[in-house]
Parts: structure tokens; sequence; C-alpha cells
């Protein structure tokens, strides 16, 4: 009975993808429809989507399982995600993102910058960025979904990768972001009203929110062992300051991914896909109350799934799974809650891994077809081809994700997406802010910020961070150590902490070393810039 309840259920919901694809497909009929929805889009598919690609697999089962394996420390990257991934995202960025794209006519963030800095060179370096560091992000949040379902019905983790990319990539090919965030809108829906629950059963489980966090807090005799040598001082307190753990969770994990969100490219397109300042404000409570909502209870339950492991089996939960921290989540859902909402729960993670991971695609593909090959090609003949040529980047994107998907290790889930967040930031944030606040940047000036922000940023990850260096295993190869800077806090301070000011002051100081910009391509981009109507298309 119940495994026909579970196919029922995955019949309507594969059904209901399908026909919300279909239904995007048939109102996709150019470009501007498949890169942008037509800028006609509804602020509750906005908010929806931004907020379930902001918030995948890779929250609720990476950072659940770092919760569930060093205490609620993590909580902070939640109150960040609100603040800055929302507030700051929308009001200081969103709005401006908008008037400007659409007064330059961009379709994907690389064409973006490129127009704004008149730079072919700008346009076809930022595609090529994207393209090529996505594939991890987008690997990372297919092990999340995969391992719930290995977990949870006992699926083969290779199958269960592949079911998952088949079913995404079909409404991803053909729907464009219309599929893409018209799908968002549904699984999100389903992703909030699965972790409301969570919060409310777990608490109601251990007794309480009180119960629960006190008990919590009495367990900090179990508190790993490597935690505490590195700074730790418990499941519920922050770290000792300049530790080697504080300058992990603060530099990697909260700056990293909190801050990291504002140049993530998958999101800022979002912000071009509406035809006024007004659905932008009305997104944010939606957005706002999402966020706050889908990570919170994912901290939550990670890190108490430590006392309802204690009490019924004895064993704290990275002892549970045996030391894979991504199986944390989906070991507890299994295990504590009844079955019947273990398959809400699968639905709501799949929903969360087919939100995300389509969003990735989608930014791929179009980072194929416009930025990469469109500014190769002649472009009388660039329009015939763009739609064809995304959909041929979104397949290669897809299988670079399944072959990392097949050869990363245990426990990389939440690390792999701070390094993605990280790399974006380093390589776009400066610039990006800057396009939209200083007239005075200068192609030569934005050109050098990215270059910098990108190669620094993989200086750090492969000779000094420990944490990628480590496995990476170059630097070991080329000179014998495990990353060049032995000496603490050099090799747990994150890359994104180094890179950004370098890119910052690369930008800086070369915009005011060259000659300006010229005026009508400044007057272009911020024609409309205080103009809050819809008129500014």
């Amino acid at each position: 009975m119940d495994v026909m309840i579970l196919a029922i259920v995955f019949i309507i919901y594969i059904f209901a993808l399908v026909f919300v694809g279909y239904y995007a497909y048939r109102k996709t009929n150019s470009s501007e429809d498949f890169m942008i929805a037509g800028k006609d889009t509804h602020p509750f598919i906005m908010a929806m989507s931004y907020g379930a690609t902001f918030i995948s697999t890779a929250a609720i089962v990476g950072f659940g399982g770092v919760a569930g394996e060093y205490g609620m420390s993590v909580l902070w990257l939640a109150f960040l995600n609100i603040i800055v991934g929302v507030i700051i995202a929308f009001i200081l960025l969103g709005k401006r993102t908008r008037r400007m794209g659409h007064a330059l006519g961009s379709l994907t963030f690389p064409e973006f910058l490129g127009k704004r800095f008149d730079s072919k060179f700008i346009h076809y370096f930022s595609g090529l960025i994207i393209f090529c560091a996505m594939p991890l992000y987008a690997a990372v949040v297919l092990i999340g979904a995969a391992r719930f379902l290995e977990s949870s019905l006992l699926i083969d983790f290779s199958i269960a990768l592949l079911i998952l990319s088949i079913i995404i990539t079909f409404y991803v090919l053909f729907g464009g972001i219309r599929g893409v965030m018209y799908t968002d809108a549904l699984q999100g829906s389903i992703m909030v009203v699965a972790m409301i629950f969570l919060l409310v059963f777990i608490y109601w489980l251990l007794g309480g929110v009180s119960n629960a966090n006190s008990a919590l807090t009495n367990m900090v005799n179990l508190y790993p062992a490597d935690a505490i040598a590195t700074g730790g001082t418990g499941w519920t307190s922050f770290p000792t300051l300049g530790t080697p753990f504080w300058w992990s969770l603060v530099s990697s994990t909260l700056i990293g991914v909190g801050i990291g969100v504002l140049a993530q490219p998958s999101l800022i397109v979002r912000f071009m896909t509406v035809k006024s300042d007004k659905e932008l404000n009305r997104s944010v409570l939606i957005g706002g109350i999402f966020i706050a909502i889908m990570p919170t209870t994912a901290y939550i339950a990670g890190s108490l799934s430590n006392v309802y492991f204690h009490q019924n089996f004895g064993k704290i939960a990275v002892d549970m799974v045996g030391g894979n921290i991504d199986k944390i989540i989906p070991t507890f859902i299994t295990s504590a809650l009844p079955e019947w909402f273990v398959y809400i729960f699968l639905l709501s993670l799949i929903a969360a891994a087919m939100s995300t991971i389509s969003s990735q695609l989608h930014t791929q593909g179009t980072a194929f077809g416009v930025d990469i090959y469109g500014t190769m090609r002649n472009k009388a003949k660039q329009k015939l081809d763009q739609i064809t040529i995304s959909r041929i980047g979104i397949l290669i994107a897809i299988i670079l994700a399944l072959i990392m998907a097949f050869s990363l290790p245990g426990s990389v889930v939440a690390l792999g997406t701070s390094l993605f967040f990280e790399i974006c930031a380093a390589a776009f944030l400066p610039v990006f802010l800057g396009a939209l606040y200083w007239k005075g940047i200068t192609r030569p000036g934005a050109i050098a910020g990215i270059v910098s922000g990108t190669f620094i940023s993989l200086f750090w990850l492969i000779f000094v961070f420990a944490k990628t260096a480590k496995g990476l295993g170059i630097c070991m190869a080329l000179f014998g150590v495990e990353t060049i800077i032995p000496a603490a806090p050099w090799p747990f301070i994150d890359v994104m902490l180094i890179a950004v000011p370098v890119s910052a002051i690369f930008t800086l100081v070369v915009s005011l070393l060259t000659k300006p910009p010229a005026q009508e391509v400044i007057d272009e981009a911020f024609k409309n810039i205080d103009n809050k109507g819809s008129e500014a298309q």
C-alpha cells in the first residue's frame, strides 16, 4: 500500500511538472522568452523561483548536515540569507539591475556585463567562467537529492542521479526560463509546506522548543573532539574567535555563501524577468518568508538530530551516518518521522534539487549559446541559432554535472556550494556592484577586476585553502606540501576574503588610471536608472 501511495504521488508530481513545462513551452516563442521570460513574470512566480533556486538540496542536505555535525552556529547563515540574499539583493541591486538590463537589452548576466562595459571579452570570459564552474554546484545539488533517494527508498545512487537528470533536462530544454520559473513556483510551494511540518514535528517529538534546545546544549560532552580541538565550544554556541573553526565557519559558510549570493548569475537574471519595480517590491515579502522558513528549518533539524539519535540509538549524528554528513538529514527524516512524511519530504527534496539544477542548466546553456558561442558568431546569424545552441549547452552541462557527481567524494555538498558561490563573488561581485552604482568604471578596469578575481580565487583554492588544496592534491604534487602557507590562520581563510578585495582593488585602480568610458555607453546604461515605472523596458 505504501509503495502504491508513493507511486501515485510521484506520478501526479511528474505529470504536474510535464504539464507546467509544456505550458511554458507553448509560451516560449522568442529568445527573450527563452532567456528572461518575456520580462512579464508575476511577482509570486519570480519570488518563489528566486527562493527555490537559492535554497536547494545543498542547503537542506549539505548545510543541514554541517549543522548536524557542528551545531546551531550555522543558523547565522539563515539570517544572512534573509538580510543579504533577499532584502539587500532585491532592493539595492534588483531594481537597478532590472532597469539597466532592460535598457541594454540584455538576455543573460554575462551579456549584461558585456554591454554595460562595451566589451566582447567580458561577455565571453564571464560566460566561460559560469559554464566551467557551475557543473560543480549542479553536481553537489544532484548528489544531495540522490542521497535522500538512496537512504529513504533504497534506490541505487547512480540510478537516482540518472532519473533526476532526465526529468530536469526535459523541461529546461523545451520551456527555457519560463519552464524553470513556473516549475520553481510549484516546487517551492511543496518545499514550504514540507519544511513547516518538519519544524513543528521535530520540536513536538523532542518535547518542545525549550526542552529540545536544552537537551542539545547539555550534550556538550559529546561534541566532536576534532571540532573542540580547532575552536568549537558546543552545539548551541559560537566557536572561539580567531580559531581555525571560527575562520572556517565565518569565512567559508557565513561570508562565502551569505554574501556570495549577491553575485549568482542564475539569481541575478531573475531581476530582469519582471516588467517594473512594483513586481520586485511585491516579491520581497514572499521571498523573505520563503528564505526564513527553508534554511532555518534545515539547520535546526540537522542540529537537533543529535538529540534524537542519542536518545534512541546512543550515537551523535555524524557517528550515526558513518562520517558522511551528507546523509545526516536523509537518515534523520527516514528514522524519526512518519513514513508518509518521508514520501512528502522526499518530494520536497526532489523539488528543491530540480528547481536549483534547472536554473543552473538554463544559466549554463545560455552561457554556452549566447555568451560563448554567440560572441564568436556573426550577429546576423546569431539570433537564428541562439535557442538551439543554448539547448546543446544544456545537454553538455548536465553531462558534465553527472560526471562530477559520480566522481566527487562524500561530505562534499556544502563545500561544493560554498566554492561556487565564492568563485562567482570573486570574479563578479565588485564589478557588478560598480556597474550598477559607479559610472567611472572603465572597460580595462572591469576586465582587470574579473580576471584578477578569477585567477586569485583559483590560486587560493589550489595552493592555500586547506580543504580544497588537500583534496585536489595539485599543491602536494608540485611542491610536496599540502598547502604553501601552512601557518594558521591562512589555510583556513576562505577564498572570498582574499579574492574579492583583490578584484575590487584592481577594478578601482585600473579604472582610475585608464581613459574614462565613452559617454554614449554610460548614457545607454543609465538612461532608465531613475525611472521606477514599467516603461523601462
